[in-house]
């Protein structure tokens, strides 16, 4: 059934300056959609990098003090990491090691010790 449209006195129909508003419409919402979904894959990776760069962190620091910094940094490459500061302090029988690491975009440290309870 066809539609009728109203004219104004100009002889002009009510809806045809609101033509072709869709399509802008429709291009902003895509642009804002593919934004959004970059900085939802931006916001993923960075937690999944802070995640991998504890774990390679507290893995490394075990491995640092029995084996020494090349084991940490060994140890942190498996993780997907790269030791970027190491230090050892204390005598063999009590040592404790720290260790920054860093893994993407994200960085972190921890400490372990040989040191009994």
């Amino acid at each position: 059934m066809p539609m009728r449209v109203q004219s104004n006195s100009s002889g002009r129909s009510r809806w045809a300056d609101e033509r072709g508003q869709a399509t802008p419409l429709a291009l902003v919402a895509v642009v804002f959609a593919v934004v959004v979904t970059f900085a939802i894959g931006h916001l993923g990776r960075t937690v999944v990098d802070a995640g991998r760069a504890r774990n390679a962190a507290d893995a490394a620091a075990l491995a640092g003090v029995e084996g020494g910094r090349g084991a940490a940094a060994r140890l942190a490459a498996e993780h997907g990491g790269a030791v970027v500061s190491w230090s050892a302090a204390g005598p063999p029988d009590a040592i404790t090691v720290t260790v920054t690491v860093v893994v993407g975009r994200a960085r972190a440290s921890a400490s372990a010790t040989n040191r009994g309870p």
